[in-house]
Order: structure tokens, then C-alpha cells, then sequence
């Protein structure tokens, strides 16, 4: 059995920097096993899972390749014509969910945990472009709209890049635990599945400079299965598009041969395993122990089912209303077809010469004898019945209403003039179930950054790895570096996922209610009300981020006063409250201190400070402020103008 290769072995030996240490470590236990020939059970246990596991799909499988024809079917009869409902609603819906773009905020559990949540807000939102994250969550939308459960890898990180590497799995490509209900199961890990794989190809290039894999066998791997999915799969789609065998091997094409193999995950010796195998799963030729206590695979279903993988999906809605109504317009566009060439009865006993007839022409005299009435009339044929229309509106409202789709969703105009009344209603209910899509679609979506997380947790190197964001403000970019330390919280942040959709109709609820309670607060006891705090969150319920409020409203001395102060705080040093500070600001902006003694003696003083200017007022007006005290030739601080946390 061939060992790892020498180039793999000296990479580990001399710690090559494009191999972080999980991979050195997996690189090194493969070759134990190698060695040791410690994957006979192994192999033996995966071949027959697959096959368990392929028996099981299989019908699903053909049904599959079936539909996929009938959403772009190019290879029709060319006199035929193809309905395009499955398309139009299928898109309808997609474009609706895909523009709801989930937002992630992370947030600290622990004390001073807040800074490193707004680093990893920051990552996230540039990661989102270094991982081409738009494009994935089409394909990701795609799949689980079309096919009822969408996968996504995110087991790799991209060591050039310093960012995880997710990767869509082809669902036509995939087979499963029959007995799981999802990849990961409850939030006790019930019903999730003991196994799972995909068929995969790559090229002889991508296999020997990714440096993941040895024990290669290439001349068993390049030749393809005659029952492949990934071949199976690809020959529907070029049969949809109209295109050519795309399925036929060449031995070889140098560089760019392609070699076909299994990714499989599976428990073995009570641990979570993946593996990459050779076409035949005859040979191992990556094994990584899992360390998560969760399958590295995001999935996402849009409407799913107590219980049940599968769930339902817009095909299943939709696919035989599309079918019927493709039978009723063909059907019908025979019938008008056969309505143009008309067809004439006459009396063979008035028209002497029937050939008379066979050529029509202008001003052409046709003898008969006798009585020319009753001499030639046209045959009456069966034109399209009002029931045509009938069973086509039932077909295409069932599929509206199965999916939440009308037309007016679709921008089609209305078939008929429904009030704006009846408009609102119908849109109050589309949003609604597109609303809940959206909520479940969150779900996955929280699984993904936690991942994202935990990816750089294993990765990201401790002093060696630095990586340089850049973030856009209103006054331009800024650039951040960020290490390990930096990103990393002391216990794993809470992840908020939020419809843009849900989000911006719940504050435009909040702005209205706020706008008038805020009127009312102010007009009541402008004295005692803290305006400036009430137009901030304004302008944040008006969609402003952060930094553009404060670009509007910059920090008061006050505010600034008291963040500097937090600084020392943190640090478990004496902050003096000064007497012309204003309380009610420093009492704000202390709260977001760590938990300390000497946060809460200080907010004390505070307080204590506050009940010290009302008993006697003119303690809020000191001769000295922050501008004077230390200017030169000013006077010193003023001790009878300091309050200790003691006092």
C-alpha cells in the first residue's frame, strides 16, 4: 500500500506555512494508519452504508433527474410548447427569499467581551465578500427551494485567504442515513444522521497541491461507474439544456485528468471520521477525525416537516400543474392549428369536376348543375371550450396558493380590478408565509456563522496569523488588524440572525411609536429628559448605522470623558467623579464598564454627587472644566471640586 508522498512527509517535517497544524495532524495520522493497514473495517463499514444508503434514494433519484428537465427542457419536441409554471414560481419565490438578506450580529456573553463581538461583526461582514458568500447562498437558496433541503460544506479554511472555505454539495450527488431527519438532529443530537457522502471529482492538479491527500491511485479512480450520480446528474442537465454527451472519459488529458472519488462521513470507533475514498472505495486517501460534536454541514429546507428530511419543496407543488397545463395548451394549440385549414363538404352530384375546388384563387368561377344552394358548405369542427380556460385558471391557482405566489407577486398585473382593500390582504398574507421561509432559512443561517466561528478557533494560529480587514465608514475605509486574541471571546458568542425584511417592518413599527412617545416625553419634562440619547435612537430606528448618527451628533465631552474613564476603570484603577460632570451621562456610559468594584463605587458617587447639586445648585456650576484645569498658567485641580467613590 503506497505511503504518503515525500513532498507531503517534508511539509510536515519543516512545518510549511501553508499547512496549519489541524492539517499537519491529520497528515500524520493517515500515514499511521497507512502504515499500520488500519482501514480494512473501515472500508468494509462504508460500503455498506453506501449501499444502504443508495438503495434508499434511489426512487428520490430518478425523480429528480426528471424534474430537472422540466424546468429548462430544451431537448422538447420542436412543435410542442412547454409551460414555464414551475419556472416562474419557483423564481418568484427565490428572488424573494434571496433578497431578504439575513444579517448576523454577534454578541459577547462575558464581561469585556463586547470589543471582540464588534471585531467579529467586522470580520464577518468582510469575510462575506472573501468567501463569495452571495453566489453560495443562491446556490444554496436554489437548492433547498427546488429540492426541499440544501447542504453546505464548511469543513475547510483557506490558509491564502485566512477565511473558512464553504462549499455547496450537489444533493444530485449525495446519499444518506435513510433513517435521519436532519444532518445534525435536535438540539440533543436525535435524528441526526450516523452517515452520509458525496461522489466527487478533481482534477490530478487539484489533488497533488491541495496536499490534503495520499495513497492516490489514480488509475482506479480516473475510470467512472457506469450507475455514477455525478454523471447521471450532469447528462440531465445537458439533456435540459440541449447540450452533448458532457459524461464521456478520456484517460488522459494531462494536468486536468479528472479523478472521481467518495467524500463519506461516518462514527467510527466512536468518533466522527471523514474520509475521502478512491471511485471504487477501495482505498483510503484522506482520514480526518472530527473533533466538533456536530457534522461540519449546514442544512437548510424551506418548508419542512416534523420528522421528515425531505420535507416539501416547490417542485412537488407545482411539477404536475405544470404537466396538465403543458397537456391542455398543446392539446389546444392542435385544435386552432387544425381550425385553420379548413375543409369543405359538397354534392357530387351538382359539382362535376371535385378538382375544381383542391386550388383557391381570386375571381375563379366554379360550374355546377343545377340549384347552386346546398352545392358545397364548410365543415364544422370543435372549437376550444370555455372548459380550457376553466381547468387552466384551477391548475395555475392551485399553484398559486400552494406556494404563496400570485400575480401580482409573480408582476403580472391582476386578472381582475381588486380593491386596495383586497390588495393589502393579499399582501399582508404573502408576506406573512414568505416571512416564515425566511425565519427557517435563519436557522441554518445561525448554524453557518457558528461554524464560521469554530473554523477560526481551530485555524487561526496563535501569533502567526494576522489578517488585515478593511472596514467602510461614512468618512471612507479604515484598516484593522486582527489576531487570534482579538476575535477570539472567553466564551463563544451569541449569534442574532434577523430578516432584513422582518427587521426593517418591526422598525418602522418602533420609529412611528417612538417618534410620538418621544414628543410627548419631551414636551411633558423637557428638563429631566435626555434629548440627546432620544434623537440617537431615532436616527438608529431610521435605518443610520452608528457611526453616521454620531457624525450627526458627535460624543459630548461628557460622553467622552466617561468612555476614557471605563478605560481606567477596567483596569481596577481610582477614577475621581469631577463636579462639574454630568451625572446622568456618566452614569450611561459607565454601565458599559466591566463588572467591578470600582465601577459601581464610582456610579455610587455619581449618585451621590447628583443628590449633592440638588440640595445646593451651585455645585453645578465650578469654576474650573476640563478645558482650563491643565491649560497653562491655568489653575491646578481644584480638590473641593472632586468626589471620591468614598465620599
Amino acid at each position: 500500500m503506497a505511503k504518503i508522498t515525500n513532498t507531503q512527509k517534508n511539509a510536515i517535517e519543516t512545518q510549511d506555512e501553508e499547512l496549519d497544524s489541524e492539517v499537519k495532524k491529520d497528515l500524520q495520522k493517515h500515514e499511521e494508519k497507512l502504515e499500520n493497514h488500519d482501514y480494512k473495517d473501515l472500508l468494509d463499514q462504508i460500503q455498506t452504508e453506501k449501499k444502504i444508503g443508495w438503495d434508499f434514494i434511489k426512487p428520490k433519484f430518478d425523480a429528480r433527474l426528471v424534474s430537472l428537465m422540466l424546468y429548462n427542457n430544451q431537448k422538447k419536441d420542436k412543435m410542442a410548447v412547454g409551460d414555464p409554471l414551475l419556472f416562474t414560481i419557483h423564481q418568484t419565490v427565490l428572488a424573494s427569499l434571496y433578497d431578504d438578506k439575513l444579517a448576523v450580529t454577534f454578541e459577547g456573553r462575558e464581561e469585556g467581551d463586547s470589543e471582540v463581538a464588534s471585531n467579529l461583526n467586522s470580520l464577518a461582514e468582510f469575510d462575506y465578500n472573501e468567501m463569495q458568500k452571495a453566489e453560495l447562498d443562491y446556490d444554496f437558496d436554489w437548492d433547498a427551494t427546488f429540492f426541499g433541503r440544501a447542504l453546505m460544506m464548511l469543513l475547510e479554511f483557506n490558509r491564502d485567504k485566512k477565511c473558512p472555505a464553504p462549499e455547496i454539495i450537489d444533493i444530485m450527488t449525495w446519499i444518506r442515513d435513510p433513517r435521519a431527519i436532519s444532518v445534525n438532529g435536535d438540539s440533543r443530537g436525535r435524528g441526526a444522521m450516523r452517515f452520509g457522502g458525496r461522489e466527487i471529482a478533481l482534477t490530478k492538479r487539484e489533488l497533488e497541491e491541495s496536499k490534503l491527500y495520499s495513497n492516490i491511485d489514480i488509475n482506479n479512480s480516473k475510470y467512472t461507474d457506469l450507475n455514477s450520480l455525478m454523471d447521471r446528474a450532469r447528462q440531465a442537465r445537458d439533456d435540459a439544456q440541449g447540450r452533448g454527451n458532457s459524461t464521456n472519459k478520456y484517460d488522459n488529458i494531462g494536468n486536468n485528468t479528472e479523478i472521481r472519488g467518495w467524500e463519506w462521513f461516518t462514527w467510527y470507533n466512536n468518533r466522527r471520521v471523514f474520509v475521502t475514498l478512491n471511485n471504487d472505495m477501495s482505498k483510503v486517501m484522506r482520514f480526518k477525525e472530527l473533533d466538533d460534536d456536530k457534522w461540519p454541514i449546514i442544512d437548510r429546507a424551506i418548508y419542512p416537516m416534523a420528522h421528515d428530511w425531505d420535507g416539501v419543496n416547490i417542485r412537488d407543488l407545482v411539477e404536475d400543474k405544470q404537466r396538465g397545463r403543458a397537456r391542455v395548451e398543446n392539446a389546444s394549440l392542435e385544435n386552432i392549428e387544425s381550425n385553420q385549414r379548413r375543409m369543405f363538404l359538397f354534392n357530387t352530384t351538382k359539382i362535376t369536376d371535385p378538382q375544381q375546388l383542391a386550388n383557391l384563387e381570386a375571381n375563379k368561377n366554379v360550374g355546377v348543375d343545377g340549384d347552386i344552394s346546398g352545392s358545397i358548405q364548410e365543415l364544422q369542427k370543435t372549437q376550444v371550450g370555455q372548459e380550457v380556460n376553466w381547468i387552466m385558471g384551477v391548475l395555475d391557482t392551485a399553484a398559486q396558493k400552494a406556494t404563496a405566489t400570485p400575480d401580482i407577486q409573480q408582476g403580472a398585473a391582476a386578472k381582475s380590478n381588486p380593491t386596495a382593500t383586497e390588495l393589502n390582504f393579499q399582501k399582508s398574507g404573502v408576506d406573512t408565509r414568505y416571512s416564515l421561509s425566511a425565519k427557517i432559512f435563519g436557522w441554518s443561517e445561525k448554524r453557518f456563522w457558528g461554524q464560521w466561528y469554530q473554523l477560526y478557533k481551530r485555524h487561526f494560529e496563535n501569533v502567526i496569523d494576522e489578517k488585515t480587514i478593511r472596514i467602510k465608514g461614512v468618512l471612507g475605509s479604515t484598516w484593522r488588524k486582527l489576531t487570534k486574541d482579538n476575535i477570539l471571546a472567553s466564551e463563544d458568542p451569541d449569534i442574532i440572525i434577523e430578516s432584513k425584511a422582518v427587521s426593517d417592518a418591526k422598525k418602522y413599527n418602533q420609529l412611528q411609536n417612538y417618534k410620538s412617545w418621544l414628543k410627548d416625553v419631551v414636551s411633558t419634562d423637557p428638563k429631566n429628559s435626555n434629548i440627546r440619547f432620544g434623537i440617537r435612537r431615532e436616527g438608529e430606528l431610521s435605518g443610520l448605522t452608528k457611526e453616521e448618527v454620531l457624525q450627526i451628533i458627535p460624543e459630548s465631552i461628557d460622553e467622552m470623558n466617561a468612555e476614557s474613564e471605563n478605560k481606567k476603570l477596567d483596569n481596577g484603577k481610582l477614577v475621581e467623579v469631577q463636579i462639574y460632570d454630568d451625572d446622568f451621562v456618566h452614569m450611561q456610559i459607565h454601565n458599559k464598564a466591566a463588572e467591578t468594584n470600582g465601577k459601581k463605587a464610582h456610579i455610587l458617587a455619581h449618585r451621590k454627587a447628583l443628590i449633592l447639586k440638588k440640595m445646593n445648585p451651585q455645585l453645578g456650576a465650578p469654576e474650573t472644566t476640563p478645558e482650563t484645569e491643565n491649560m497653562e498658567g491655568g489653575s491646578a485641580p481644584l480638590k473641593n471640586n472632586m468626589l471620591t467613590p468614598n465620599q
